[in-house]
């Protein structure tokens, strides 16, 4: 049985943290003497109202939440923060249509980073904080979060993680999820703190500094200046934010024992760390050859735009400090791939994730070695640990729904009448969670052109994706609705 009132009572309390994150970035508009205050402070009133009125329908209820509940939850409040997080570009008339307001919000707190705007630079100030905010909240997870701010779930707040955690595994740095989630976030914010005072020594201005810092590290890709990176023309700062790209697409626990504890042997024994430094030199070594012969570039310049590229697109961040579609044909094919791949489970990254990869090679490589030797036993290790059968299934089971998901996206943005290439291009992104497309809806151009059906379709999406699938999908189904 779905518990309903403990459901109502948990997503009350999320909208009342999405009320204080509205009201701090009312701040904003007062400081600068901007017109977007009152769409702020609606927002609030309106999300405090559908707060309260939840936690009253939730009185009583008791502190046990089952996994299905847990999925309930999980998925209710991506879609309900959206709902409630559009209202600021809605109110404000910045975005005056639902349709594109839903988008541009589901795709910041999925941190896929496509964007429906045309002129980000005209955004007033606390409309673009809330965009990157957007992005830092929901690149950890929305209820990630509140299991780090508020002790609201306890022992119960295993179930949210693991309907919300990315990854086929679920590593924990401490018995008590509470605390595991206060060690994540304060590496987090670590993070975003030490890349904005190093974006303040290029010369970037404090508050792009912080607006790019918490969407680097989100790997959601949302940028202060409609031509992203591209827009400062400074090496420093494309370096700057590549490192930090690559960091956020490290599983996290993994980074919390390597850069708080000091273990960087356990960093290279792991193996999904060597697929995705192997994957991302790989790589970039074939852009850099190919934009040499190619492109009137020298070798640092092919060499920065190949890895800020790719980095970009394999973490997932969509930041673009050059458009690939004007590169030769050949390296769209390859940035299409680099798309599917995905960084480390456990990271803000989406798309496969390269443990699956790694995994899937090795199964790949046993199913040649049997052939030969029919009675052989050949277990599947990553970072020497055997890989039980079970999770072979799953992942097989993930694979093959992922890339129908594509398959199904891609025909139903088709029958909404964009093209071929430029349909697949936005399948693959959104269900990857990765921002900038091919052809038309690549790196140098938005999203706004889609029709208003293909942008509902990427904006499920997007959610599919972010929660791996099986989440979401999963409401979906009889069995799950069944009593038993």
């Amino acid at each position: 049985m779905i518990n309903a009132k403990i459901i109502s009572k948990i997503i009350g309390i999320l909208l009342y943290i999405e009320a204080a994150l509205l009201l701090l970035c009312a701040l904003f508009p007062i400081c600068y003497g901007e017109d977007d205050l009152y769409g702020f402070l609606y927002s609030v009133a309106v999300t405090v109202i559908a707060g309260t009125v939840l936690l009253f329908l939730g009185k009583g209820a008791e502190k046990h939440t089952s996994r299905k509940d847990g999925y309930v939850i999980v998925s209710m409040s991506w879609v309900i923060f959206s709902i409630f997080g559009m209202l600021p570009f809605y109110l404000s008339g910045y975005i005056p249509d639902i349709t594109n307001a839903f988008f541009e919000t589901m795709s910041g707190f999925t941190s896929t980073g496509a964007t429906i705007l045309d002129n980000i630079e005209s955004l007033p100030h606390g409309l673009l904080f809330w965009r990157s905010m957007t992005q830092w909240i929901g690149g950890l997870g929305i209820v990630f979060f509140t299991i780090a701010v508020l002790p609201i779930f306890g022992a119960e707040g295993i179930q949210l993680f693991a309907a919300e955690a990315t990854g086929p595994t679920h590593n924990k740095l401490h018995p008590r999820i509470g605390v595991t989630a206060q060690w994540i976030w304060s590496l987090y914010l670590g993070l975003t703190v030490a890349e904005t005072i190093l974006l303040c020594f290029g010369g970037m201005d404090l508050f792009d500094s912080i607006c790019h810092s918490m969407t680097t590290t989100a790997t959601g890709g949302y940028s202060t200046k409609q031509n992203s990176i591209a827009a400062y023309n400074s090496p420093y700062i494309e370096y700057i934010i590549t490192l930090f790209m690559f960091l956020s697409g490290i599983n996290f626990t993994l980074l919390f024992f390597t850069l708080l504890k000091g273990k960087i042997r356990k960093l290279f024994q792991d193996t999904e760390f060597r697929w995705y430094v192997g994957t991302v030199l790989f790589f970039t070594f074939f852009i850099v050859i190919v934009l040499m012969f190619t492109s009137p570039a020298g070798l640092e310049e092919s060499f920065r735009k190949a890895i800020f590229q790719v980095v970009s697109i394999q973490t997932t961040t969509g930041f673009a400090s050059t458009d690939y579609m004007n590169w030769t044909p050949v390296l769209w094919l390859l940035m299409s791939i680099v798309m599917l791949f995905g960084a480390c489970a456990g990271s803000t990254s989406g798309a496969i994730k390269c443990v699956r990869i790694a995994i899937l090679a090795q199964i790949a490589k046993n199913q040649f070695k049997r052939i030969l030797h029919p009675n052989a036993v050949l277990p599947i290790r990553i970072s020497h640990n055997v890989v039980p059968t079970g999770m072979q299934s799953t992942l097989l089971a993930f694979i093959i729904v992922y890339i129908t998901a594509i398959f199904i996206g891609w025909l139903l943005i088709m029958l909404t009448g964009v093209g071929f290439m430029d349909s697949y291009g936005v399948a693959v992104s959104s269900i990857g969670n990765i921002g900038p497309s091919l052809g038309a809806y690549g790196p140098a151009y938005s999203w706004n052109t889609l029709p208003d059906l293909a942008k509902w379709i990427c904006s499920l999406m997007m959610l599919i994706g972010r929660l791996e699938l099986f989440s979401v999908l999963l409401l979906f189904t009889s069995s799950f609705w069944k009593k038993s």
